[in-house]
């Protein structure tokens, strides 16, 4: 096994089975890794460290410097595979260095904000109330978009207050949802949903579209970017600006660190800390009140 071909569909395999990485992020390593066979005509067992610095070279001119970074990581990740299945002795990416690029804080919404874009939902349509309760979902909950367009009917359990979601690697995990979600999760399923004809295989599915199959990704991010838009909101807004937002002000309302990354599925809370520096002010306010020597 030493051509591209016949290694890379184990690769994809390790991905999923050993690493269980999602369909996405398997996708994006295949990719990058693409990029290196279409540039050189080296085998997997013939590239070395300079004909692996050639191509970040040839790559630092054509990408971002985050996009490097990532290039080069998904590199080290493929060749530390084909050293841990022995394939190759050496890993000639151990002294490759990608750019150094500092943490990229996402952008939050305030309160206000978020409920500005609730108020321009038109609720006379029939997607309104869908929406909002799609809103009042990935803010309460803390959801990738991925997670929500998954939830089903049965993953749904508000007589105990939680919802059951299935997370990256297809790893469960139970989230608490607040009673106020759960009102517009209702209103939604039990007035709007119920009356739609529902294809056959997405019955199970919450969120529906008109054609009562599952609603996408794409769908979701569209009627985010609509609704900032008639807000007038001029943040760079997606599904995701919700998750940050939620674990910003549970955060800054006094909310656990490690409970914060429980709820939102990270697996290292190194990266739920990044939380920690959205709001400088905040920290700085809690440590000057909470501090014995600041007590006067």
């Amino acid at each position: 096994m030493t051509s591209w071909n016949e290694i890379l569909p184990e690769y994809q395999v390790y991905l999923k089975l050993e690493k269980r990485m999602a369909e996405n992020t398997i996708e994006s390593y295949l990719r990058d890794i693409n990029k290196l066979v279409d540039f050189s005509t080296n085998s997997p067992l013939e590239h070395n460290y300079d004909s692996l610095v050639e191509f970040v070279h040839f790559v630092s001119k054509k990408y971002s410097e985050r996009s490097q970074a990532r290039i080069i990581s998904g590199l080290k990740s493929f060749f530390n595979y084909l050293q841990y299945e022995e394939i190759r002795e050496d890993n000639p990416t151990e002294l490759l260095e990608g750019p150094k690029i500092g943490t990229k804080l996402p952008d939050v919404l305030s309160e206000k904000e978020i409920d500005k874009l609730i108020e321009v939902i038109d609720l006379s349509k029939a997607e309104g109330e869908r929406n909002r309760a799609i809103i009042e979902m990935l803010y309460g909950c803390g959801l990738r978009v991925s997670e929500l367009v998954n939830i089903k009917l049965s993953d749904l359990f508000f007589e105990e207050g939680f919802i059951r979601v299935l997370g990256k690697g297809n790893k469960e995990r139970l989230v608490p949802i607040s009673d106020y979600t759960i009102k517009f999760i209702s209103i939604y399923k039990d007035h709007i949903r119920n009356h739609q004809i529902i294809q056959k295989g997405f019955e199970d599915f919450l969120f529906l579209n008109r054609r009562g199959k599952t609603l996408t990704r794409v769908m979701i991010f569209t009627i985010i970017k609509e609704l900032s838009i008639i807000a007038g909101i001029k943040k760079n807004i997606s599904p995701h600006t919700f998750r940050h937002s939620f674990a910003t002000h549970l955060l800054k309302n006094g909310a656990d660190l490690r409970a914060i990354q429980q709820m939102l599925g990270h697996e290292n809370i190194v990266t739920t800390e990044i939380y920690t520096h959205i709001d400088q002010d905040h920290l700085r306010d809690a440590i000057l009140n909470h501090h014995p020597r600041n007590k006067n």
